[in-house]
């Protein structure tokens, strides 16, 4: 008894679903690269001349109204006072040894308020970077 198949299966395969797929991917990783906001408190950054390249791990931002926010990585900014500041950036650093602490602080803050933060990361060994923005062309 013979049986035979009457429908033949191709061995062919179509790319064209593929190519919708990575197009798909390309858009979205696109879209979501702009969406992300390293710095999403607004603060007006003193001018500098010279910028760094260095990649913070941990964000403090003080902004006009004397508050203070700080994140690790890639974390959104979350509200803390100065005294839970140093715990903060200790369990940071234990995360992350080799961590650098960025200060985005408002043009406006008082001096005053800059070095305390700057005296907690000298007390604890932290690698400090103030942030500022680029200088206007005129």
């Amino acid at each position: 008894m013979g049986l035979k198949r009457r429908n033949r299966v191709s061995p062919n395969f179509s790319m064209a679903s593929m190519t919708d797929v990575i197009f798909l991917l390309l858009i979205f990783f696109m879209i979501t690269s702009t969406v992300v906001s390293p710095n999403a408190i607004k603060v007006l950054l003193p001018q500098g001349k010279q910028q760094t390249s260095a990649k913070p791990l941990t964000r403090v931002v003080i902004d006009k109204d004397l508050n203070f926010y700080a994140a690790f990585g890639n974390e959104k900014e979350k509200p803390l006072s100065l005294d839970e500041l140093t715990p903060f950036l200790q369990s940071c650093a234990e995360k992350e040894p080799e961590m650098y602490v960025a200060l985005y602080a408002d043009e406006s803050v008082p001096y005053r308020e800059i070095v305390r933060v700057l005296n907690i990361a000298n007390e604890n060994h932290f690698k400090m970077v103030l942030a500022t923005r680029p200088p206007e062309n005129k």
